[in-house]
């Protein structure tokens, strides 16, 4: 299997199964003399971490990062930088498994679930891990959750938050969206009157054994205006390619998206005035992108989730023998995978935006230039 491997310059190789014995990632290009421990990872991954409330799986995994590569210690280092910090070659992080109960899965050893890829890999590669999903498991995503922990520490001045905005049909009004309340209740609600229509709209699908689909968006603020490039390498189409590659996602929108379509030349275009620090925009529907590269302003994002497909209702299938069979799916499942997806969304935000900083850096010299009479 290829393709495991995404970024330029921050390169992220994620490696690992949902049943195996550990999962991790080897992040290559983090630039040296960056402090880096476990502990700079660990509070992350344990904001992703499964088993957190009834409506997660029950799946009870300590996702312990261990370090393997690429960071060192002596006391010159310790006098300069006050502790271990990353020396330039790759970064090797390791999570082990812990709670794996293959049996759930022995009775769809042979089968294809409706919803999963079981058949597309299976098609593909003529074999394929079944337990739990294999490679294809979101269990994946905690190497990513890591490997964005390290871009976070390359992002200076940057904060990347995300929220839940919708679960089901019901959505938070765009007026009411405040990431700082986010952390106050466990569905990552950016408004807290939305979270007892989720709560009773999610007790009702978790005892019915079904699932439902989210909405999660995510802002990053403090990106300068010149990350990005023209045509092939636009910040707004690799952010779109990161965020979909994520399990379960189904459709990105960049600033105001498909509402956009909806809108006049005048209402969607992002007028200018100048402030004291540079130019100041009136509005955002660009999402913090034009023609490819950053202009200052947040960069925003929406990434909409599919309903699990693992559900307890019985569905017509096929098995390997390509018998017609009926398939329902047990084991321990999200009811709802956006409630997990945020720190998902902010990491893959984390490594692109690194990876565009060290690009640009590379090739401007990491300034941004502005109007005025110096042009600079």
């Amino acid at each position: 299997m290829s393709h495991n491997t995404f970024g330029h310059l921050f390169r992220v190789t994620t490696w690992g199964e949902s049943h195996g014995p550990a999962l991790g990632c080897v992040v290559d290009g983090c630039p040296p003399g960056i402090p880096l421990t476990e502990a700079d990872i660990q509070p992350w991954l344990d904001r992703r971490r499964p088993g957190q409330g009834k409506f997660v799986t029950q799946r009870q995994e300590p996702d312990a990062v261990r370090i393997l590569s690429g960071v060192f210690e002596d006391e010159k280092v310790k006098a300069r930088y006050g502790g271990q910090v990353t020396t330039g070659t790759p970064i090797s992080l390791m999570i082990e498994n812990v709670d794996q109960r293959s049996r759930d899965y022995s009775e769809i050893a042979q089968a294809f679930r409706p919803g999963h890829a079981d058949y597309a890999y299976f098609a593909k590669y003529g074999v394929r891990d079944y337990r739990g999903g294999g490679r294809q498991s979101a269990r994946e995503t905690a190497a990513r959750v890591a490997a964005g922990a390290i871009a976070r520490k390359i992002l200076e001045g940057v904060t990347i938050r995300g929220a839940v905005v919708q679960i089901g049909p019901h959505a938070v009004e765009p007026g009411r969206i405040d990431f700082d309340v986010t952390g106050d209740n466990q569905f990552w609600a950016p408004d807290p009157e939305i979270v007892p229509v989720w709560e009773a709209h999610l007790e009702k699908v978790r005892k019915a054994g079904s699932s439902t689909g989210a909405v999660v968006a995510v802002e990053a603020t403090g990106v300068p205006a010149g990350w990005g490039a023209p045509i092939y390498g636009k910040l707004d189409a690799e952010l779109a390619a990161a965020l979909m590659s994520i399990n379960a996602a189904k459709g990105v929108e960049i600033g105001a998206g498909f509402a956009a379509a909806a809108l006049s030349g005048e209402e969607n275009a992002d007028e200018m005035r100048m402030g004291n620090d540079g130019p100041v925009f009136l509005s955002n529907k660009a999402g913090g992108v034009l023609g490819g590269i950053s202009t200052g302003q947040a960069v925003t994002a929406r990434v909409a989730f599919k309903p699990t497909s693992s559900i307890l209702t019985p569905r017509a299938s096929l098995n390997e023998a390509g018998e017609e069979i009926e398939l329902r799916t047990k084991g321990r499942h999200d009811p709802c995978v956006g409630l997990r997806a945020v720190p998902v969304v902010e990491a893959m935000t984390a490594c692109v935006l690194a990876d565009a900083f060290l690009r640009h850096r590379g090739q401007a010299g990491g300034g941004a230039f502005r109007p005025g009479p110096s042009g600079s």
